[in-house]
């Protein structure tokens, strides 16, 4: 008897929204600037804030840096998937970069605070949520000092802020320790999940 082959069909998965969350200072922005060097494919999506910009960030890069009556305009017309209040400053998702991205069939990359991602799972829970992790409390101080953009008074909040948003972990698909100075490892980590993901039976579908 002649040997037979079994066939599976092998759609092409639907496009992928991925959260990246996780405390101020775990490395969320790094993390996704080694990917961007890296040239993975994914759509950057740029978050708009009316935060100052720091020293070592870049307009349109970074973020979109807007004013309070920029960003309020914006939320005004609808044009937020997401957004949040954090640290007093407002943060804000672009729907249709993510909407235009998915019907590409690219899979979109966004990075926001344990805040908006609860929001976001809400609205969007066939998206992917990453929270990332410090290896320990010391190492998450210590990367909030090294910044030296708040005083200790804001630094301590941050710090409480941290210990109550890491006791999120299990509400999200994955957690990744961003260990110091491995990039390279967290990225990898966070291509490996994509990568399991398109391999589902039953693959996620967003919907917006």
């Amino acid at each position: 008897m002649d040997e037979q082959t079994f066939s599976i069909p092998k759609p092409q998965p639907p496009a992928l929204l991925i959260v990246v969350s996780g405390p101020s200072g775990v490395g969320k922005d790094a993390a996704l600037t080694r990917m961007r060097e890296l040239e993975y494919p994914f759509y950057f999506l740029v978050t708009n804030t009316t935060r100052p910009k720091r020293a070592n960030e870049a307009e349109g890069i970074d973020y979109h840096f807007v004013s309070k009556e920029q960003f309020k305009a914006m939320e005004e017309r609808g044009e937020f998937l997401e957004r949040a209040v954090v640290y007093g400053y407002d943060y804000g998702n672009s729907k249709k970069e993510v909407k235009d991205a998915l019907a590409r069939g690219v899979d979109v990359m966004m990075r926001i605070d344990v805040q908006g991602a609860a929001t976001l799972k809400k609205l969007v829970p066939d998206a992917v949520f990453i929270m990332l992790l410090p290896p320990s409390m010391h190492a998450l101080e210590a990367r909030l000092r090294k910044r030296r953009t708040e005083p200790e008074e804001y630094l301590q909040i941050r710090l409480h802020a941290a210990r109550l948003e890491m006791n999120e972990y299990e509400k999200f698909d994955y957690v990744i320790i961003n260990a110091d100075d491995a990039l390279d490892e967290t990225a990898q980590a966070i291509q490996a999940i994509i990568t399991a993901e398109k391999c589902r039976v039953n693959p996620r579908r967003v919907n917006l």
